[in-house]
């Protein structure tokens, strides 16, 4: 492999870290940036970083792993760790791999492998994200997503219409949240409460958009277009 990965090492228990080290240095697609023994101190260096890859332990004082890992925008991420509890919850946050301690050199190598690849992969983004419903967690994949609009009941909650015609309830969501975490390119605010999908236009003008969904009176879904946000949405279907 021709990549490289600029990689950040992070375990609070100095003898890990520095087994962690030598194993990361006997692989050629791995290229070491800085090591840590404190998460808060690389939360502090955060904006000053160029990496690619975080390796990280999952339990240590004063932010765990997976709280660290969320943080970090279009970062690849293994964790490390002695804990088997934690895997569900690191592959929800779309982790790259979950390796158990102690960590062998030809796992690790797997999951560099693993690394490598994603990183390659223009299409490799992250497919989906998490957020609470009335009925508990959900992963809430972009492609599903028909349109996102306020709720009747409480204007802090979300209704996600889906492919499949069925809708979700997101509680307690802003917008501008949602927007930060869905593919630019593929979704578009229409107006003060409603995004929707780009692939859901049927038709549009300068005022209104119509869906391909129909609803319950066989007609297209129609939303309004609002100036504030019509110069963005042309932008995005290159009108």
């Amino acid at each position: 492999m021709d990549t490289k990965l600029k990689c950040l090492l992070l375990d609070d228990e100095l003898p890990g870290l520095t087994y962690l080290k030598m194993l990361c240095e006997q692989i050629p697609e791995l290229e070491i940036v800085k090591t840590y023994n404190n998460p808060e101190k690389l939360l502090s260096d955060l904006a000053d970083l160029d990496f690619d890859l975080l390796i990280s332990d999952i339990e240590m004082p004063g932010i765990d792993g997976l709280h660290l890992a969320e943080m970090f925008q279009n970062k690849l991420v293994i964790f490390c760790t002695a804990y088997k509890e934690y895997a569900a919850d690191a592959f929800n946050i779309d982790a790259v791999d979950y390796i158990t301690k102690p960590v062998k050199l030809e796992r690790l190598q797997k999951a560099i492998a693993k690394a490598v690849e994603r990183f390659d992969k223009p299409d490799a983004k992250k497919k989906f994200i998490q957020l609470n419903t009335d009925k508990g967690k959900t992963l809430l994949y972009f492609n599903q997503i028909q349109y996102i609009k306020t709720a009747l009941g409480d204007s802090r909650d979300k209704t996600v219409l889906l492919t499949d015609g069925s809708f979700l309830n997101l509680k307690n969501v802003k917008f501008d949240t949602l927007l930060n975490e869905l593919p630019d390119s593929d979704f578009c605010r229409v107006n003060k409460k409603e995004i929707i999908a780009v692939k859901a236009i049927k038709f549009f003008n300068h005022n209104e958009i119509v869906l391909h969904h129909l609803e319950e009176n066989n007609k297209n879904v129609t939303l309004i277009l609002s100036e504030t946000y019509r110069a963005d949405f042309l932008k995005k279907v290159k009108i």
